[in-house]
């Protein structure tokens, strides 16, 4: 995307002269001549195609485009400076706080991170989890993962990756996963209904099965009885690289569901680790 502006060398002047009132202090600021500030001034107003300033005999006044056009422009280099320091300053330690559900923070992001922290060892991550969104504190957070239809009222949702849902079952029940204990994982559709149909297998009715709250909670059971769960695919993997869990490779679920970041509408993120961390993610998420 081209944008058009007008050089920052005199977006400068006009901003410190607007400040001061005086192209004098503003040169002395910018270690320019009064002269090279009046005509780095008169060259945006001419590119602009309005006056900026009225020129007392002693000091400036901004006109209604003037004042209309100081604060985006002082806005702008306020976010270049924060972002410039934030990202090339001191290298001083900051924190990005990321809350996600606690599933999606153990299983998926949590073996990531350390990629990210030995991209950017000056960036701490201080990650919060929850298991339902509706339960997440009000504090400010500068990540907001969440896992649904993407309509948050209030918020801007940004999809973060697409998921399906798999069958994994503990080794002992190799011959006969759906025969063992069946974990279903609240929150998400039913989702040993629509695998036995998957399947063709018909039931009239679905065993009884143990209700939990969390695909983290799930796998673990599994993992350590004769069980078999229906989880994320991306929640399954650790398991199924160490062995703990099997899965049958040509059984998939669609979930109508995705994980999100969210943001609050009308406030976009400045913050730079933030915006490193979001970008980050993004990445990583489209890797898979």
């Amino acid at each position: 995307m081209a944008y058009k502006l007008p050089p920052l060398s005199w977006l400068r002047s006009f901003e410190a002269s607007a400040r001061h009132c005086s192209f004098t202090a503003a040169a002395e600021e910018l270690n320019l001549t009064q002269a090279a500030v009046s005509n780095q001034v008169r060259s945006l107003e001419k590119h602009l195609g309005y006056p900026l300033f009225e020129r007392l005999s002693r000091s400036l006044k901004l006109t209604d485009m003037g004042r209309a056009y100081l604060p985006p422009v002082r806005k702008a280099f306020e976010d270049l400076s924060m972002t410039t320091t934030g990202l090339f300053g001191s290298q001083a330690h900051s924190t990005v706080t990321v809350r996600a559900p606690i599933s999606f923070a153990v299983s998926w992001l949590s073996p990531r991170i350390k990629d990210f922290r030995a991209d950017h060892p000056h960036i701490d991550v201080r990650l919060c989890s929850a298991i339902w969104a509706e339960n997440l504190a009000a504090d400010r957070t500068d990540i907001d993962i969440r896992f649904g239809d993407g309509k948050w009222a209030g918020f801007d949702a940004h999809l973060l990756k697409n998921d399906d849902a798999i069958l994994v079952y503990n080794p002992i029940i190799a011959a006969a996963p759906a025969a063992g204990e069946l974990i279903h994982v609240m929150g998400l559709e039913d989702m040993w209904s629509r695998y036995f149909k998957l399947v063709g297998e018909a039931r009239k009715e679905i065993p009884n099965h143990i209700n939990v709250d969390t695909s983290l909670a799930a796998l673990e059971m599994a993992a350590s009885a004769p069980a078999a769960a229906i989880v994320l695919r991306s929640f399954a993997e650790p398991y199924l690289k160490t062995g703990r869990l099997l899965t049958k490779e040509d059984v998939a679920i669609p979930v109508k569901q995705s994980h999100y970041i969210l943001q609050p509408e009308q406030e976009p993120q400045h913050k730079p680790e933030a915006v490193l961390f979001r970008n980050w993610l993004l990445k990583e998420a489209d890797q898979i």
